[in-house]
């Protein structure tokens, strides 16, 4: 990982801050995104610390133009790009019926469009040099489905057919595409639907991880975003150079069934 160069969206907290931190601890320099500056500014930050060299830039990656000075400010700071994780994401919980036609749209452009546009021009650095990791942050969600959380899904299984069609079409170039699908993970979006739940449903937090979040699961817990962080470490090493096109579960055994 030394002197390569990541770009993590979705970075200033939560799994996309765990991945940069693990990157950078093994070496990687790094240009994370997020839709928040002083967040984003915070991260890298403590980031730097690490003794990696690193740029944040404020990004909406639903939007062509924001993305591209993204992967521009990466390759003109570090004249290179090695690996990219897409893991920018958020949440919206509403029967179909009532779920707003903006938000929709707004949810999928994010995680999927958004997937699909970094990937569109992050690429062609990859290609250049002959080397390239793309893994994408989708979501147990991205294999079954949960009821309210519709455009989440959608998006989510759009990202797994995405991630197989990027791992046929750059192969020849040396360059692997895979994603990780996690369970609920520990971070501030989840904490938030934890709150929600809890209110809701007039149970404890504790209640609402294990009778609710986790009860299809073997283990009745969330993860916590280093172990989403290792398996992405792992997949831009040279001993996984033989896995492409993958959809990789951290779901704590909800699968199982």
């Amino acid at each position: 990982m030394k002197s390569k160069l990541a770009i993590i969206t979705g970075a200033a907290s939560g799994i996309g801050f765990a991945i940069a931190k693990s990157f950078a601890q093994a070496g990687a320099n790094f240009v994370i995104a997020d839709i928040d500056p002083a967040a984003g500014e915070r991260a890298k930050t403590e980031l730097q610390a690490l003794g990696v060299a690193g740029e944040f830039v404020a990004t909406d990656v639903s939007q062509s133009a924001a993305v591209q000075k993204l992967i521009h400010t990466a390759a003109d700071r570090f004249g290179r790009i090695d690996i990219l994780v897409n893991n920018a994401g958020l949440q919206h919980i509403s029967p179909i019926i009532d779920f707003p036609e903006d938000r929709w749209e707004h949810l999928i452009g994010v995680m999927l469009t958004g997937t699909f546009l970094c990937c569109k021009y992050a690429l062609p650095h990859m290609i250049r040099q002959k080397w390239g990791r793309v893994i994408n942050v989708a979501s147990l969600h991205g294999k079954v489905a949960s009821p309210f959380k519709s455009a989440y899904i959608s998006a989510k299984h759009g990202v797994l057919g995405l991630t197989k069609v990027i791992a046929l079409e750059a192969a020849e170039h040396n360059i692997t595409a895979n994603a990780i699908c996690p369970a609920y993970v520990r971070t501030p979006l989840v904490d938030k639907q934890i709150a929600e739940q809890a209110r809701r449903h007039g149970i404890s937090h504790e209640d609402v991880v294990r009778k609710i979040m986790t009860e299809p699961a073997a283990i009745h817990r969330l993860l916590d975003p280093d172990e989403v962080a290792s398996l992405a470490l792992y997949l831009c090493s040279d001993a996984a150079s033989g896995i492409t096109g993958a959809a990789i579960d951290i779901d704590l055994g909800w699968t199982a069934r």
